[in-house]
């Protein structure tokens, strides 16, 4: 499965989008709060220390207002 965002000539990955908005973003705690996510965790992932559990990055999409779609890959046979 492949999650891609952005214009088709220069496509960010849904990581590179997540980490620019917490970033950006005024305060860890507050979409700490207002995701339920742990802000520690949050500050891993900001600063590439860690990755995020689909679910988890899926929950920060939508608090940020990202649009993400999973992309199926086709099976072979």
């Amino acid at each position: 499965m492949l999650l891609t965002i952005g214009i088709m000539s220069n496509p960010k990955s849904l990581t590179q989008l997540l980490q620019e908005s917490l970033a950006d973003a005024e305060s860890l705690r507050a979409v700490a709060r207002e995701t339920g996510l742990d802000v520690a965790q949050l500050s891993r992932f900001k600063s590439g220390q860690r990755t995020l559990r689909l679910d988890i990055a899926e929950r920060l999409a939508e608090y940020f207002g990202i649009e993400s779609r999973r992309i199926k890959r086709r099976q072979k046979g």
